[in-house]
């Protein structure tokens, strides 16, 4: 499962960005990704959350946005969205000399993290002793 290890990545850049800014924990973790980039949503989203277990990120929501696949046509300048499976070739000429715009993505796009420790907003893990 490739996910884990995207999951363990995005974990350790994202850790170490919020250390480098003195950051006690972090809250929200803003993903785009790619609808071509081969990543299903949920196992990324387990895998997430196994990879932050023990980190400055646990807790952390990880909030995924979908980036349509586009592609363009470079005969005719047609755009389209290539959907799944996706659709090299042009509608407009039918020609397969194509250029994929966007949709294999995969980035951070964005992450909140709090200073300050004894921020009430910060969410605490929930211990299983008391």
């Amino acid at each position: 499962m490739h996910e884990m290890s995207i999951a363990l990545a995005v974990v350790d850049q994202v850790e170490d960005a919020a250390r480098s800014h003195g950051a006690s924990r972090v809250r929200t973790v803003r993903l785009r990704v790619g609808e071509l980039a081969g990543v299903v949503p949920d196992a990324l989203a387990f895998s997430f959350q196994l990879a932050c277990a023990g980190t400055l990120v646990e807790g952390a929501d990880l909030v995924t946005e979908t980036v349509p696949g586009l592609a363009r046509c470079a005969p005719c300048g047609d755009e389209w969205a290539v959907g799944m499976p996706p659709r090299l070739t042009c509608p407009v000429c039918d020609r397969a000399t194509t250029e994929l715009v966007s949709g294999r993505e995969l980035r951070i796009a964005a992450v909140e993290w709090h200073d300050d420790p004894a921020d009430p907003r910060v969410r605490e893990p929930i211990s299983e002793e008391g």
